[in-house]
């Protein structure tokens, strides 16, 4: 029963204004809004830390101390990236130099990332355009636009060369993930920059010389693929080349298996964008846990750039607590190592790279990933061997039998006939 009485309602008014106190207690601990005018002189790290105090760019701070906390925790960082970057230059101004620096382990990416990187590399022109110019127009003077970029239909039709050539080698002849196609291809494209002498690599050739796996999750969704299809057109049986999707998806799940569970590291994931690359990376988690029976915590740190409303349903606006859900973050994750930036990651990652490689204390010897991927795809096959008689029992499945056969329904119509 309600106490009613002087005494209870004194009561009920001591514990609101205890429970006020509490909260005011914390209230009173959080930061002070009060930013110092700007004068030029202040260092990157100041301006982020001192002067992004709220909404999008107080998002962008928390982004910051994720991923300087991630790097200097020593994580096994994988960082994903959508959308046209290439074309935009976002791999040579930040994704390059975080690589050379050892802040980058594994990339998840789209083929069309790495087919456009090679365009300029053979001399063609990417060029700032009128996004509203015509695109009729556009046409007519065979320009391929990509928002407010452009090149030259030519471009496209060099660039089908190069990996044509390329594609035709024999170390491609055979079955293999796209971590090698892409290691292969990086390998072939750095021979021909230091043939050319160019002086700015491509993402493909850095990540062959830093030992750093590319996957790409919908590899026939992408230029380069499609030029595999040529191939196997026009050669038929003598053109060998095969993706192996299945190996593919067992290996994502074995390199963060690695990363946790032979090298002891926390893992760290930089999302740039959404898509394919997002959850081609984070549902490693879930083929370890779920499906493998592999224990695991997911992702430790968990850093999102997307402008996609979270409140879609679509997988590239889920952030961490709903990934949580589905065991891809970790609790920990969740309430004190990831943010969700709601912004074009083309206006916010220069900035973030800019600020964390500005303190040279940020560097790290590169872990070449790509060069332990047999030995840890060997160590997840045996830790799935010694579940062999717990996964066989998720392979059953009770069918539901039908309530009348065929047979029954027969003799119950003879029956019933005149």
């Amino acid at each position: 029963m309600l106490d009613t009485t002087a005494n209870g309602k004194e009561k009920v008014v001591h514990m609101a204004s205890t429970f006020k106190q509490s909260l005011r207690k914390g209230f009173d601990r959080a930061r002070n809004v009060h930013p110092v005018g700007i004068t030029g002189k202040e260092r990157p790290v100041d301006i982020v830390e001192t002067m992004f105090p709220a909404y999008v760019g107080r998002q962008e701070r928390t982004a910051f101390e994720l991923m300087r906390r991630s790097s200097q925790d020593d994580c096994c960082t994988f960082v994903t990236m959508s959308g046209a970057m290439t074309p935009a230059g976002l791999h040579q101004s930040c994704l390059i130099p975080l690589i050379e620096r050892g802040l980058v382990d594994c990339l998840t990416t789209t083929g069309a990332n790495l087919y456009h990187d090679a365009h300029r590399m053979i001399g063609h022109r990417i060029r700032e355009i009128d996004p509203n110019a015509g695109d009729l127009q556009y046409r007519l003077a065979r320009i391929i636009r990509i928002y407010d970029l452009g090149f030259g239909e030519e471009t496209l039709l060099e660039t089908d060369k190069l990996f044509s050539a390329i594609l035709l080698k024999p170390e491609f002849q055979k079955k293999m993930t796209t971590t090698e196609l892409h290691w292969l291809l990086g390998k072939n494209i750095a021979e021909i920059e230091d043939a050319l002498g160019v002086g700015s690599p491509s993402l493909l050739s850095t990540a062959w010389r830093y030992g750093v796996p590319i996957f790409v999750g919908a590899v026939q969704d992408g230029s380069i693929f499609l030029n595999i299809v040529k191939l196997k057109r026009l050669y038929g049986e003598k053109f060998k080349l095969e993706i192996d999707v299945n190996d593919d998806v067992f290996e994502m799940g074995a390199m963060q298996h690695h990363c946790f569970g032979t090298m002891k590291k926390k893992l760290a994931v930089w999302i740039w964008g959404g898509g394919v690359p997002k959850n081609y990376t984070l549902q490693g988690e879930p083929l370890l846990d779920q499906i493998l029976c592999v224990p695991t915590h997911g992702f430790d740190f968990d850093v999102q750039c997307c402008v996609d409303p979270v409140d879609n349903g679509a997988l590239s606006s889920c952030p961490a607590g709903e990934g949580h859900t589905w065991g891809k973050v970790s609790a920990e994750s969740v309430q004190h190592g990831s943010v969700y930036v709601h912004c074009d990651v083309t206006a916010v990652l220069p900035w973030l790279t800019y600020t964390l490689l500005s303190d040279p204390r940020t560097h790290r010897k590169p872990r070449r990933l790509y060069d332990h991927r047999t030995e840890a795809v060997k160590k997840l096959q045996s830790e799935i061997d010694k579940r062999q008689k717990q996964l066989l029992a998720t392979v059953k499945f009770a069918w539901p039998k039908p309530k009348t056969t065929k047979a029954k329904v027969l003799k119950k119509k003879k029956k019933s006939a005149p």
